[in-house]
């Protein structure tokens, strides 16, 4: 009987140091209130950064354009796994996270855009909290998480809007020939709120999510037709963000990934599939046959990612960079075709 007590402190040692060396380290993410969630919780997939790291430094992809760069990185993850909700990491505690070793539509083009962005904010010695730093950037309204659920950029056509707005993407759809949509709106998350962990159990945050959704329903959202795309291909460049229009009314937006042109020119489209014959990262067919082969898909919105802005750079506009882009530039293939994967 004596020794029970020596053994719940060893048990009760076993729980609280790992998290502690992840407070020492630095290595947890602040979230609500000041809580943390440790680093194995918001970063999954050290081993698969790692040999991301290693091959950038070897093929030197940080001298790459930021479309090419973020290709290279979505074709270096091409066989990843593919698992939804993978950014549900907590009940409560809102953070920047990262899976390497299975992620979703969101996730992958995401983390190929910000590792590609990372791989130019330093010359090296890169670390997880590197890449967490350029997704919070990207992924959180205004670039920065608060800590709760509500600061998540979760829609794509909002995503380009704020993105635009801070000068990090450039929204090509209605130059690319894009019309509004109409007869669609949002409401899913508001209506469904059971279905997604941090609304179940931070119910407060129900009113405000059927807000945004109204006020983003009002706000025009344009695409290019899927009988347009394969005329708009050639303008299309590695690494564009490829948001698949949906035909569902109750939405505006049901996929996404990203552009990616082969040796030979054609455009692919590079994405994480749910389709349960794949369910990975995979190089998709020419971007205008995928949309012809898959009925929901009514077509698409394009934004093209841009690096961060240096410090004392002036405030981009995404208006005015727009008008200087070229009209039928063809960026050559991002990788040769045997290492795609």
């Amino acid at each position: 009987m004596a020794r029970r007590p020596i053994a719940i402190l060893v048990l009760l040692l076993s729980v609280a140091l790992p998290a502690f060396f992840d407070l020492a380290r630095g290595e947890s993410r602040s979230g609500a209130a000041g809580k943390t969630l440790p680093s194995s919780v918001v970063f999954r997939g050290r081993p698969v950064f790692a040999r991301l790291v290693a091959e950038a430094e070897r093929e030197g992809w940080r001298a790459m354009p930021i479309g090419e760069r973020t290709a290279r990185v979505g074709l270096a993850l091409v066989g990843t796994p593919y698992k939804n909700w993978t950014l549900e990491i907590d009940d409560h505690v809102e953070a920047p996270s990262v899976d390497l070793d299975e992620m979703d539509c969101w996730t992958f083009f995401e983390i190929s855009l910000g590792f590609a962005r990372m791989l130019r904010e330093k010359a090296g010695e890169y670390g997880p909290d590197d890449l967490l730093h350029m997704i919070e950037i990207d992924r959180y309204r205004g670039g920065q998480c608060d800590g709760t659920y509500f600061s998540r950029l979760h829609h794509l056509e909002d995503w380009i809007r704020d993105n635009a707005r801070r000068g990090l993407v450039i929204d090509l759809t209605r130059r690319l020939g894009g019309v509004p949509m109409s007869g669609h709106s949002l409401h899913y998350m508001g209506e469904h709120w059971q279905e997604f962990r941090y609304l179940r159990h931070n119910p407060d945050l129900i009113p405000r999510f059927q807000a945004l959704e109204k006020k983003i329903s009002a706000q025009p959202v344009y695409y290019i037709p899927k009988g347009r795309v394969a005329s708009i291909e050639p303008r299309l460049q590695n690494g564009d963000v490829i948001c698949i229009a949906s035909t569902w009314p109750g939405t505006f937006t049901s996929h996404v990934g990203l552009a990616y042109r082969d040796s030979g020119g054609m455009l692919h489209f590079l994405h994480a599939t749910s389709i349960q014959a794949e369910r990975r990262v995979v190089i998709g067919p020419r971007l205008s046959d995928y949309l012809m082969a898959h009925p929901k898909a009514a077509g698409i919105l394009v934004a093209r990612p841009l690096d961060l802005p240096q410090p004392g750079s002036p405030p981009r506009r995404s208006n005015a960079a727009e008008k200087r882009l070229p009209e039928n530039r063809v960026s050559p293939a991002a990788s040769p075709a045997g290492n795609a994967g």
